[in-house]
């Protein structure tokens, strides 16, 4: 599984309008027992492809993000 198909996975196992957070998608590609912080540079790089094809959109505390930056949390779009 790559970075980008865990975070379309846990996307879609949402609700419409739902996020998640990029360390849950690092935790499902880490695995039970794996550092999922070591998977976050792969997340973060996913993210960016995503939101560049316009597949997420990005966002903190409700205000949308145009790029990754700090905290944020993802959407489908």
């Amino acid at each position: 599984m790559t970075a980008g198909d865990a975070i379309l996975a846990l996307l879609g196992q949402r609700a419409e309008g739902a996020t998640i957070c990029p360390s849950e998608a690092a935790r499902l590609l880490a695995g039970p027992q794996g550092d999922w912080r070591a998977a976050m540079e792969a997340v973060h790089t996913a993210v960016d492809a995503l939101a560049e094809q316009g597949a997420v959109r990005l966002s903190w505390r409700g205000a949308q993000m145009q790029k990754r930056r700090g905290p944020y949390r993802i959407a489908r779009r």
